[in-house]
């Protein structure tokens, strides 16, 4: 279903088209990551619990069927507001949650991908998010001290046991990935991208290449250049900087899939809005090239 904003325009998550994640499931371009609807500093509960739960379910109202989250979120506590918000899910809703990260504190992160960790870790996202299965679950990221096999061998394992149903990965390299293909399917990948900061461009590449849908995290970008770049076509086009980058970011590839989180439902529209939002050849290129300055 169509929603209207203030200027009486119709916008939804469907707008953006759609991807392919392994074959098997099909959802909206455009969907939304579920880190921010936590505490200040990624750690505990959001200040206004009900606020969070309240956006959780204006992006289903605005055709949002994809949504990324992980148990170190909170931690846990993301997975927690996503299943009271949503549980009993719609049946095109696909959830997507990671392991691979203890949480020692706020703003602390490190590395756990040892194959013990990360089976308690499927084990807990399920309870957590009330799934039997979970759809889409990805490595966080890899462990310097942990072999990757013995990771993606795992998530291949619990998979074989129906706990997982597609295995996907994050913060990779081209090299993580296909070692990772030697041993199980990859569906998605989830690496820091936007229209300044292409670091990544290669892996993109690969992902289109092979049929496996990219997720960006951080979609905006940073510096100065890139701000006053977004900043000129938005006043041209009558819209946000942000919903610039994000439809940077949905012509750049059919695979891409972004998923901008907010805790606010009025940045959440604004960024559902940008899913129709169709740059020119010559506002792509243009951002393009604040890409090269910035290399």
């Amino acid at each position: 279903m169509h929603e209207k904003n203030g200027n009486n325009r119709s916008f939804s998550a469907v707008a953006s088209g759609t991807v392919s994640l392994g074959g098997e499931l099909t959802v909206n371009r455009l969907g939304f990551g579920a880190m921010r609807i936590t505490g200040e500093g990624i750690w505990g509960p959001p200040k206004d619990q009900s606020a969070a739960i309240a956006v959780l379910r204006r992006a289903i109202e605005l055709g949002v069927n994809f949504i990324d989250t992980a148990d170190s979120y909170g931690p846990n506590v993301s997975e927690e507001l996503i299943a009271e918000a949503l549980a009993p899910y719609p049946k095109d809703l696909v959830i997507a949650t990671k392991g691979g990260w203890n949480r020692p504190g706020p703003n602390q992160w490190t590395h756990d991908a040892s194959p013990a960790h990360l089976r308690a870790a499927v084990e807990g996202s399920l309870k957590r998010l009330r799934l039997d299965r979970i759809d889409v679950y990805q490595l966080h990221v890899p462990d310097p001290v942990v072999p990757l096999a013995a990771s993606i061998e795992t998530l291949a394992n619990m998979q074989a046991e129906g706990k997982i149903r597609l295995v996907a990965l994050s913060n990779v390299t081209v090299e993580h990935i296909e070692r990772a293909r030697n041993i199980v399917p990859i569906v998605s990948v989830q690496n820091r991208y936007s229209f300044a900061d292409r670091e990544w461009d290669n892996v993109v590449d690969y992902c289109e290449r092979n049929g496996i849908a990219f997720i960006p995290w951080f979609p905006l970008g940073a510096g100065t250049v890139a701000a006053q770049a977004l900043d000129r076509i938005a006043k041209t086009r009558h819209a946000k900087p942000i919903q610039v980058a994000l439809a940077w970011l949905l012509k750049r590839s059919p695979v891409m899939l972004p998923i901008p989180g907010t805790s606010s439902i009025g940045h959440l529209e604004e960024n559902v809005q940008a899913a129709g939002l169709q740059l020119t050849d010559e506002e792509y290129l243009a951002l393009n090239g604040v890409a090269i300055l910035a290399a």
